[in-house]
């Protein structure tokens, strides 16, 4: 049986809990930074969180940009919908050269991904997307999709870099 959309209430409260999630990693994290407070379970293994805006044109949307180790930043696009939140980064352009290599290995990481997948998106670029129902948002995914988001970004940028487009990473 297929779970009605959420009302305009309950995606009132999920945007506050989102809003409440992100305020609380922005203040965690500047304690950090500080020496102050302890941090709570997880939170060492969080990517750096740069900064956190909304879209002023698109409802219930934030955009989440991570300190990224082979790459500068890693955004992470969520968008808060009636059924599903959803979550997608920008990963590269489309492949200038072996794209039929790229294509097969991003295929063979889809299929080991946990609530992601890689695609070609609406900008001939290659992006990272997933969705979660909005009865199953908390805290705990919202940590495990951005954290998931920014670590399958992170483990494959270089190889994708290197061979769809020839550039050798900086190490």
């Amino acid at each position: 049986m297929t779970r009605p959309p959420a009302t305009d209430a309950e995606l009132d409260r999920l945007e506050e809990r989102i809003d409440a999630w992100l305020a609380q990693w922005q203040r965690d994290q500047g304690e950090g930074d500080q020496g102050e407070g302890d941090q709570g379970e997880g939170e060492a293994d969080r990517p750096l969180l740069l900064d956190v805006t909304r879209d002023d044109d698109v409802p219930r949307r934030w955009y989440v940009r991570l300190a990224g180790d082979t790459r500068d930043v890693v955004a992470v696009w969520l968008t808060l919908r009636q059924r599903t939140l959803a979550y997608e980064s920008y990963v590269l352009p489309l492949a200038g050269r072996r794209a039929d290599e790229v294509a097969a290995f991003l295929l063979r990481r889809n299929y080991a991904l946990v609530g992601a997948q890689f695609s070609v998106g609406p900008e001939d670029a290659y992006y990272l997307t997933g969705e979660l129902p909005t009865h199953c948002v908390d805290e705990d995914e919202l940590d495990r999709i951005v954290g998931s988001m920014w670590a399958y970004v992170e483990r494959d940028f270089e190889t994708l870099l290197e061979m769809g487009h020839g550039v050798k990473p900086r190490r």
